[in-house]
């Protein structure tokens, strides 16, 4: 069993030829809406894995919550720990460019009420063994409170540091397992700027000193680990990307899902990596997450 604790918004997408630059004005192509927030991204990539998930976190009273809900609904997670705040549903504001790069604003709204006592009460309901997936679209306290109650109940906790906020690396360094890009990498690390060869080193120096299993995704390079004092690498597929949008929280889930099931990491891993890659070839957060029976075609 999956919880997944964290955030959940309304993405509202604009597409482009082009990003703009700082103070710049471009004609926008299409618009539209969809269901994201990087915890119910997760926690829906985790369902159409296949994992019974658990849903926690606030949504407003306005007429964007149900819409935020409806895919995780439809997907059949457990959303009976998602509260109503007397805060707007969080929104995310995106821009995508012709070449499937992005630029993002979010605004935590209902988000941010997230509590200490939402974290607690989240753990509670869960089992020894069952995994708790966490991200930093809420406050950074509810987060450390969540992987306090985790480890005190047995409970796996993944955490994923993005958005890359200040608390990111003392948070990821609390957390059984780290999912990490390369810039949120450096900043766990203290080091900026590594090549392939730093990074491997830098990973192998952290794993040892915390005993975390450490995930570094690449992009089109695929993801890097070490867990137990292995370094493994996985690759996902050769794609044209129209919207990444998504597609790390899509790894996240399936990663989370594949663990939980009992999979071996390396398969686990590679797994995660097809199902990101499969995410960039739709636009949208969660309507890109691709299925199961997709994912095992391709894997």
């Amino acid at each position: 069993m999956i919880t997944v604790f964290g955030s959940i918004n309304m993405d509202l997408i604009a597409t482009t030829e082009r990003l703009p630059k700082p103070g710049e004005t471009v004609a926008g192509s299409g618009f539209s809406t969809a269901a994201g927030g990087k915890g119910a991204n997760q926690a829906l990539a985790a369902r159409r894995a296949g994992a019974a998930v658990r849903m926690a976190g606030a949504v407003g009273s306005d007429n964007f919550a149900e819409p935020a809900l409806a895919l995780m609904r439809e997907a059949g997670a457990d959303l009976s720990a998602v509260r109503t705040s007397d805060l707007p549903t969080g929104t995310a504001h995106i821009l995508v460019g012709g070449d499937g790069e992005n630029v993002i604003v979010v605004v935590a709204s209902a988000n941010g009420t997230v509590s200490v006592d939402d974290a607690r009460a989240a753990v509670a309901a869960m089992e020894a063994g069952d995994t708790l997936m966490l991200q930093l679209e809420i406050p950074a306290a509810s987060v450390e409170a969540a992987i306090a109650a985790a480890r005190e109940k047995g409970v796996r906790s993944v955490i994923n540091i993005a958005p890359l906020t200040s608390d990111a690396a003392r948070l990821g360094r609390l957390a059984d397992i780290v999912v990490a890009n390369e810039t949120e990498f450096e900043r766990l690390a203290g080091v900026e700027g590594m090549d392939a060869e730093r990074r491997e080193a830098e990973m192998r120096k952290l794993h040892g000193e915390t005993g975390q299993t450490l995930i570094v995704t690449l992009g089109a390079d695929g993801v890097i680990a070490i867990r137990d004092g292995i370094v493994r690498r996985a690759k996902g597929l050769v794609i044209e990307p129209v919207d990444t949008v998504g597609a790390g929280d899509t790894f996240c889930g399936y990663l989370a899902a594949s663990l939980d099931a009992g999979m071996d990491f390396e398969a686990a891993l590679r797994r995660a990596a097809v199902a990101g890659s499969l995410a960039c070839l739709k636009p949208g957060a969660q309507p890109a997450i691709p299925w199961a029976a997709d994912v095992a075609e391709r894997a």
